[in-house]
This record gives C-alpha cells, structure tokens and sequence, in this order.
C-alpha cells in the first residue's frame, strides 16, 4: 500500500496528508473548494482547548435543548421536524450517556498529545498563525455552573490537564478588559487559540512541499474499493476522472457519513451548525478593550480568541437543523450582544458573520481508524473539537494506516477512539 487518496481539505484531511507524507506515502488529496480550510476549519472560535473536552453526553444537554426548543436565540437550538438520521443520531447520542466520564478523561489525553505535535509542525513549517499561548478562562455567572466546572476539573485532571478555580477578582487580574459580574471561573494556563484557517493552509503549502498532490476544484461524486484498490470519481467543471489508488481516508466533515454508505460503513455523522463573527478592531480604543486572553462563556455557551492586533473572535451555539449553512440574523445578534455587554468599548460597526458545520459523531468521540474494507480508514466526526484534536488523530491514522501497509489483505472492523465502536 503506497498511494493514498485523502478526501477532504479541511483541518484533518490536510493534517491527514502532512501526517502520510511524512510516512512516505503518495498522496493525493481532494478538496471541493478553490483552497483548503474554506467551510468548517474557516473560521471557528480559535481555541486550541484541553479545558474545553467535556463530551455533550450528558442528560442536561438534553434537558436545555427541550427548554431552549421555542427560542430563536438559544445557545443550544433543535429543528424539531424530525428526520430519521437525526432520531438515530439521538437514540445513539442517549445511549452514550454513559461513557460520558470515560470520554471526557479520554479527550481530555487526545487534546494534550494534539497541542504537542500541531506546535512542532508549525515551528518546522514555519506557520504563522495567530497563536497565542496565553490560557483560557472559563466564566460563570451563578453557582451551579461554577460547581459542575469543579466536577468537570476533576475528569480534566484524569485526563493530564491542570486547571484552577480563580476568584471574580482574579479573573480580572487574568483579563483586565472583561466587564459584568461573575460567580467564578476556572483557568487553563497551558490551553491557546490560533487562527484554523492560516494554519491549515500554511500546512496546506507545507504538504505540496512534501509532494502531496493537491487537487482543489475537485467535487468527488463517489468512492468505491475492491479491498486492494479504492477508486475516486471526481469532477471539475462537471467533467468527472476516475482515479485508482492502494487505499483511501475519508476526512470529508459533515460529506464523510455518505462517503462510508459508499464503502460499506456506518459513520453516523449529524451536521450541527455553529455561528461566529470575526471583529475587525479598526481603531485604538477598540484594541485596547478587546481582551488577550481567551474565554468561554459557559451560559452563554460562547468562546473567544484574539487574532493578532486587529482582530476579535467570538464563536458558539448548536443548531441541528440538517445541512443547512444560512447565516441567520437572529441567531448572530447574541454574538455581537455579547461583545457589546463583555466588552463595551470594542466597536462592533464592523462585523463579518460566518456558520460552518461541526461534523459530530453520536457520543462525541472522533472516528479515527479502519473501516470494514482493509484499505479504507476514517479520521472524521470530531465535532466541537476538530482544530484541538486534529494532530493527534492524524498521527493516530497515520499509524494505522502504515500498519495495513504491512498487513495488506487483513480485514478488521473499525472502532472509534477510546475503544468504542463508532
């Protein structure tokens, strides 16, 4: 096994690429878009954040989504029409609810290991991204988030990462600019943020330095495999080429669910919407009053990152409402209310909203390994974590990938990080 196709040219399919390359394999990467990074991995909230790997599964999740079902601008937001894929997606979601402490310690490890190599791969491409290693705070307006942040650290703290309770006055010592009254918050020294877009495609670059054929423009319409060789039919300008290689990943995001239809798997991938803007501070004061350090907001359920000098980043809620990538007025007024109530001497006149959609598996865990056939394996489906987590699952798959190299003609059924089965 020695051609590898990667399909998709997002944060892990060009991590995917970067981590094959540098196995030795030939690699060809397809990617939809003009460039890479262009859908999900444009412009998210930019944390790079072990303090943030809480998993969803647990039955207050579901608790704030019914209560928050009739509000328009609700930080957790359902499409109540059901569909068979999203009643699946939820069955599957509760029965996760059980691994909800095991996966959470287990995130917690993949984010460590992750910040690890993403560093060491932007100091020897020299990537430059926005990073800042300056922590993270996490805030909480009333007792009862601050005591399930307390429990949460306890499973962090399973997991390798240390984070500290601060004090409302210690919390402005850490981020002098933050306005409003707070109960408490919690503090993660050794978390950063970073611009997703500038350092995907900076790897991007780095990749075709390596050799990886890049392949933009590329709308793959199928993939196919006989076990030995995966062929991938594509199109450019509608005009589609058929193209064979010893194997494939699928790192498609929220496309990667039909991709494995095609190949005889079950990656029950949903599609849940998260919305941003970016701030652009064009005056002194504005800089001055945005804050250095970054933030999550647990009522509000919004996180933040500051983008060099002259940018601000605000990111947040969940909509499940099927592939569906409308910029909603409604639900970016929260955002900019936010920045407004946070940090009032930051101009919000000029503003640029974006959505993308988080591809998230059923109990939140990515899918990374082998599928059924023994020359197909999946790095997708990590959902609200895809930039912390995307260096260590590429690693991982790249790994797994060399293995089957080895063991050419071994089938095995593929399973999700932490031993679970996707």
């Amino acid at each position: 096994m020695k051609s590898i196709a990667v399909i998709g040219g997002g944060i892990t399919g060009v991590t995917t690429a970067y981590a094959l390359a540098k196995r030795g394999f030939s690699v060809t990467l397809f990617e939809r878009h003009r460039y890479a990074a262009m859908e999900t991995s444009f412009a998210n909230g930019g944390q790079l954040s072990a303090s943030n790997a809480e998993v969803w599964t647990h039955w207050s999740t579901l608790a704030k989504g019914i209560k928050w079902m009739l509000r328009a601008d609700a930080p957790l937001l359902v499409n109540p029409r059901p569909t068979w894929h999203k009643l699946s997606w939820f069955a599957e979601f509760m029965a996760s609810i059980p691994h909800y402490r095991a996966n959470t310690v287990e995130t917690a490890r993949l984010a460590i290991a992750a910040r690890q190599h993403l560093f060491a791969w932007a100091d020897a491409e020299g990537i430059d991204f926005d990073l800042k290693r300056r922590g993270i705070l996490h805030i909480y307006r009333n007792k009862a988030g601050f005591e399930h942040a307390g429990r949460v650290s306890k499973l962090l703290a399973e997991g390798g990462l240390e984070r500290h309770a601060v004090t409302p006055a210690e919390m402005r010592d850490i981020e002098p600019t933050l306005a409003g009254n707070f109960h408490g918050g919690y503090y993660t020294e050794s978390d950063a943020t970073g611009d997703i877009h500038k350092f995907t495609s900076g790897l991007a670059a780095a990749i075709r330095r390596l050799g990886v054929q890049t392949l933009y423009n590329q709308d793959v319409r199928s993939v196919a495999t006989t076990g030995r060789r995966a062929t991938v039919v594509s199109a450019e300008d509608n005009l589609p080429t058929s193209r064979e290689f010893d194997g494939v990943v699928v790192c498609a995001g929220v496309a990667s669910r039909a991709f494995a239809q095609q190949l005889g798997d079950r990656v029950n991938i949903y599609p849940v919407k998260g919305y941003s803007i970016t701030v652009n501070l064009n005056d002194a004061e504005s800089q001055a009053s945005a804050p250095t350090v970054s933030l999550l907001d647990d009522e509000t359920k919004l996180v933040t990152s500051r983008l060099g000098a002259d940018r601000f980043r605000v990111a947040g809620t969940a909509e499940f409402n099927g592939i569906n990538r409308d910029i909603r007025a409604d639900r970016i007024r929260p955002l900019v209310d936010w920045v407004h109530a946070c940090f009032p001497g930051v101009s919000t006149r000029s503003v640029v909203p974006w959505a993308g959609l988080r591809p998230m598996m059923p109990n939140m865990m990515p899918r990374v390994g082998r599928g059924h056939a023994a020359n197909v394996f999946y790095n997708t489906g990590h959902g609200h974590l895809g930039w912390t987590l995307s260096a260590v699952t590429a690693e991982m798959v790249g790994d797994v990938v060399r293995q089957a190299a080895t063991q050419q003609g071994r089938v095995v059924v593929g399973q999700g990080v932490g031993g679970m089965a996707a």
